[in-house]
């Protein structure tokens, strides 16, 4: 499995616009972060975990020509903006793209999106064909999406298992239940936002000792604010197995 990391930043905080901090004045490439996003290559299948406001930017960047569905974690905008943007794999691959989602975040897409789904369509609007996922496992051209429930703050949110990875973004609270399908993994992606405290995010403090917890043979934090402050400061502070993410990091499995 390869794993690239598309975005690794957040919406959360001041906006970069008007931002005059040391993070976004940095000129070290791992500090400028897009909006959280990630794509697997799995057994030459190819998928994406979120599509969020720089989806397209993200995939012109890695070069990603072939895409078999999308995997949505939850309905917020920084997630799923950039749904739109499927219609070039729609041209590209010539069929419609199949997305996976919990009933709730189909519902806010087909709200968000209604144009994609009327019955009679606008020549070149996305073709999109919807299935709706619950708690249990499911497979995606034969590969098995195991999800992982966590919440953000009180709103419910899918993190997945794939083989010997788990990706888990927008957590601050995992039960023992679902906690019990990470455990094993080779690699672990978490979310952490900030030194200080969050009311819907793990901080820093908090996502170590997950990592602790967990155990993976290597943990990587995504989902990062500004506020974080600069990658190599942080980076110098983690445990050996724990290492920051960045916008177009590969790793392989």
């Amino acid at each position: 499995m390869k794993v690239t990391f598309l975005g690794t930043g957040t919406s959360q905080g001041v906006p970069v616009i008007a931002c005059d901090c040391v993070v976004c004045n940095s000129l070290d490439f791992r500090d400028k972060r897009l909006r959280t996003s990630v794509h697997l290559e799995v057994d030459q299948k190819s998928f994406v975990i979120d599509t969020g406001p720089d989806f397209r930017q993200q995939v012109l960047r890695e070069k990603v020509k072939h895409l078999d569905a999308v995997i949505f974690t939850h309905e917020h905008k920084d997630h799923t903006a950039g749904l739109d943007d499927v219609r070039a794999f729609n041209f590209r691959q010539k069929r419609d793209m199949p997305i996976y989602a919990r009933k709730k975040v189909l519902n806010q897409l087909k709200r968000e999106f209604s144009y994609a789904f009327e019955e009679i369509k606008y020549p070149g609007v996305p073709q999109i064909q919807t299935h709706e996922i619950d708690g249990g496992s499911f497979e995606v051209n034969g590969i098995t999406f195991m999800p992982i429930e966590v919440l953000h703050y009180k709103l419910p949110v899918f993190g997945y298992r794939v083989e010997d990875f788990t990706y888990i973004t927008d957590a601050n609270y995992i039960s023992e239940e679902e906690k019990n399908k990470i455990k094993g993994s080779k690699v672990l992606v978490i979310n952490a936002l900030q030194r200080d405290n969050h009311i819907s995010h793990y901080n820093l403090e908090e996502a170590l000792e997950l990592a602790r917890e967990m155990d993976a043979e290597r943990t990587y934090f995504t989902h990062i604010s500004h506020k974080m402050g600069k990658h190599k400061t942080i980076e110098a502070e983690l445990p050996d197995n724990v290492a920051l993410a960045h916008d177009g990091l590969k790793i392989s499995i």
